[in-house]
Parts: C-alpha cells; structure tokens; sequence
C-alpha cells in the first residue's frame, strides 16, 4: 500500500505519473533512484517476503496505490489514461495479482476520516436469527431478535449512548413525542413482552463482521434505522427484564449504494420529509463538518439531523438549521431574498437543483449562515432597530454587494473561497460587524424611505433597486 498526499486542489498527470514511477522503482532490484533510511528498511522487508513467495498459497500479493489531495475527483479523460498506464507498468513487473490506483479527494478523505473515528467492534450472542438468501453487494445479512439487555452494550460505552454510531440516520433523537412516549409506556408496563411484535426493531449496517456459530463480532457499524426505539431502550434500561426482545436486522456490506437503498427503505416507513433524507447526502455530511472547521468564536454547527445538537453544550444560537441555511443562501448569493418568506417552501423543494449541490463550494453556505448568525446577535443586543428585522435577507443580500465589491465568482469556483473569506472578515469582528450592517441599514432606508413594510421589501422589485442602490455605492 503506497500512498502520496499532497495539500494541492487538484490532481495532477504529472505527479500521478511519478508517484507509480518511484512505486515501480521501490520493487527494482536494480534502481539507481536515491532511498533514504526508511525506504531501505521497507525495500528489506518487501525482499524478504518475496524470497519466500514459494510459500504464497493465494497468489502474489495485491498492489494500492492512493493519490490524496484537497479537490475533487471528477472525471477527466487525460488523468483516467495516466492511471491506465500506472496500473499497466506495474502489473507488468508481475509481482503482484491485482494493481489498483485510486484517487482520494475531500468528499472521500472526510468519509475515510469520520469512519476512522467511528469505528467501534463489538461482540454479541445473536442465536434467534435466519440467514437472508444471496443479495449482489451483500456479503451476509441476518434478520431475528435478541434480548434488549444483550442489545444496550452494543450501542453504549461507560453508561452513555454512543452518539456516532447513529452518524447516519435521518434523524437524531426527537426526545419524548407521542411515538416515543408509547414505546416508553410499553416498557414501564405488563405489555413488555409484545415489545418485539409492536415495535419495527433496529437495522445495523457493519462494514467489517465475523460470526462463529451464534457468536458475532461487527466492526465500524452504524445503526442506520432504531434510533428512537434505541433511546427509550436505554432510558428504560431498568424496566427491562429477558422477556424484552428486539426485533433485529443485521446487514455486512462495504457498497455505498447498498448502505444508502437501506437507509432510505428502512426510513420510509416512518414519516420522513424529503428535508429530512438530504441529511443522507455527501454534500450534506460535508457541510456538516466544514462548519465544525472554524476556531471556537467563529464556529457554527449545521444540524444535519434533527435535533442532533440537543443536550451537547453548544450555545443554541450558533446551531444552523437547513431551512435558514437555505434562505440565507438563497438571499445572500442566489440574489433572491424576496423569496424567503413567501415562496420559503418553493425555496426549500430546490435543495439538490440550484441550492446544496455537490459541485458547490462550501465556504458561501458557511458565509450566508454566520452573516445570518451576526445580525441576529446584533438584534438581541439592540445594536441594530428591530424594525429591520423584516428584511434580515435583504440586508444579508446588500451586506454581500457592500463587504466585497468583487463581481461574484461562480458557486464552484475556487475563487468564492477568497471571495467569502473577504466578508467574513467583516462579520468576525464585532465592531467592523456592527458598522457593516449599520451602513447596510442606512442602505436600506435610502431605498425604502418611509416604507419599510413586508409588501415593499418582499417584492423583486425592492431587491433590483437595492442592487442598483448598492453598486452605486461601490463605485
């Protein structure tokens, strides 16, 4: 395995064509490329395991290569060939039974770091179960029930929940609803016992599993549908006795689309809004986590699940919701902040087409939502007349014209990271804050005049002769 890692935002021909040169080179007896002490010691290594390849039962052994950078991996012809040639050279050195070269960019390398961090094993007793027949892209998968007591230690560590290992549901725990109170009362009463015919039971997904007999061991898993019922199981944990069985499938697969169909079969058996089953995407996780990216003062958290920052000590103020990061966005870079209130569920349906997609930078969404974030702070503290409070995204939408008078790069353009950096850095100040957004105000009143009023600011008309207001202004 041979991995080269490079901070650039783009993958090159070039590198990708010297990093399998130097990978051949390590394999040549008779190199005359220079190797330093650590090269040497894993040449050692590789040598003398090949001079016992006489004693290789499965063939040769197998060749990775992993190019890493910060962009993104797209299809590009010219690099697909270069990897073809790399993957030809060094299958031609017949050293080893497959050789496969793989490209690893932000989205993979935040996936590749999040499992790292979740990876958990456990071992369990799983003896009331059936084997599902064959199913392409599964290796093995089971349905049945066991005991809730053997199936707390599965999702809890020193007395608390394990709050990762649920990274991929819909949505977080929704705390006492009308379904949950049920599912309580069922476990507080002499009904326990019908638990395992009245409740749809937990799904866990392992991308790593081993089984001898009824005893299982599952590694990096993640309960992808149970999260509810999983929550009252513990809080209940005292009610529970060995006649409490939950209804259980177990499912082995390393295919991300095979993981995804799950989640989403197994969702939809609950009321779940589309909103919701965008918690599910690449994009959203990826949010999710650039928002955590930025120091403590200047840190927002996106709730990609419902109610996933409840109970943590985060100040509440600071928690995103997709709707405001949506309008936000919406008013600040789509320049339509005339259709935040009253077409806000027309706004919310063109999440995946022109709002959240994966081709866009991340840094404008994070931009949107802490502009959003400082006015509201500056609203709390009376910094700012609450008369304004009904043009928040038309002043977000002036506020962008006015911090950077740059023309506004495309959304998947790596200039927009420089582009946002140049306003945060009036919104992350307070006091340059405060007199940014009251100059956005005076902007406001000279284009309102005396009718500040929901009918004349929520109309495209106002945002055009804002926008006129505002480039005057600039020059």
């Amino acid at each position: 395995m041979f991995v080269q890692a490079k901070r650039s935002s783009s993958f090159d021909g070039a590198a990708l064509g010297s990093f399998g040169y130097g990978v051949g080179e390590f394999f040549n007896p008779n190199t005359k490329e220079p190797r330093n002490e650590r090269i040497l010691e894993a040449v050692h290594v590789m040598q003398r395991i090949y001079s016992s390849s006489g004693k290789f039962k499965r063939g040769n052994p197998l060749c990775r290569l992993y190019y890493v950078t910060t962009g993104k991996v797209q299809g590009d012809a010219s690099l697909g060939n270069r990897i073809d040639k790399v993957t030809a050279e060094l299958e031609s050195l017949e050293y080893f039974d497959d050789v496969e070269v793989s490209l690893i960019g932000a989205s993979e390398l935040r996936k590749l770091y999040s499992l790292s961090k979740n990876s958990i094993s456990r071992e369990f007793m799983f003896s009331s179960r059936q084997d599902i027949p064959e199913i392409p892209g599964v290796k093995e998968a089971f349905v049945g029930f066991i005991p809730a007591k053997q199936y707390l230690p599965l999702i809890c560590e020193s007395g608390k929940i394990i709050r990762s290992i649920f990274y991929d549901n819909v949505r977080d725990w929704q705390g006492y609803n009308d379904v949950n109170k049920e599912i309580s009362e069922t476990l507080k009463s002499d009904r326990k016992r019908r638990f395992v015919l009245m409740n749809n039971g937990v799904t866990i997904i392992a991308r790593n599993m081993t089984h001898t007999s009824s005893k299982f061991v599952i590694e990096d898993f993640q309960v992808v549908n149970g999260c509810q019922t999983s929550h009252v199981l513990f809080d209940r944990q005292d009610d529970l006795d060995d006649s409490v069985l939950v209804p259980l499938r177990l499912i082995w697969t390393q295919e991300e689309d095979v993981i995804e169909d799950i989640i989403h079969a197994t969702n939809k058996q609950t009321e779940v809004t589309s909103e919701q089953f965008f918690a599910l995407t690449d994009f959203a996780r990826e949010l999710e986590e650039f928002f955590k990216t930025f120091p403590d003062a200047k840190k927002l958290y996106y709730e990609r699940r419902s109610r996933q920052y409840d109970g943590l000590p985060i100040e509440k103020t600071r928690v995103v919701v997709q709707a405001n990061a949506v309008r936000a966005f919406a008013g600040m870079f789509l320049g339509e902040p005339h259709n935040t209130v009253r077409r806000g569920k027309a706004l919310s349906e063109r999440v995946g087409q022109d709002i959240f997609i994966k081709d866009h930078r991340l840094f404008p969404y994070y931009t949107s939502a802490y502009a959003l974030y400082a006015l509201e702070f500056l609203f709390r503290n009376q910094k700012i007349d609450p008369k304004y409070k009904i043009a928040r995204f038309q002043i977000l939408f002036a506020l962008r014209l006015l911090a950077n008078t740059d023309p506004l790069p495309q959304l998947n353009a790596h200039k927009m990271d420089s582009y946002c950096q140049k306003i945060c850095e009036h919104l992350w100040d307070q006091a340059k804050a405060e007199d940014i957004f009251t100059y956005v105000c005076e902007a406001m009143d000279t284009v309102a005049g005396a009718k500040l009023d929901r009918d004349t600011v929520h109309t495209t008309s106002f945002t055009e002769a804002l926008a006129k207001h505002c480039v005057k202004q600039k020059s």
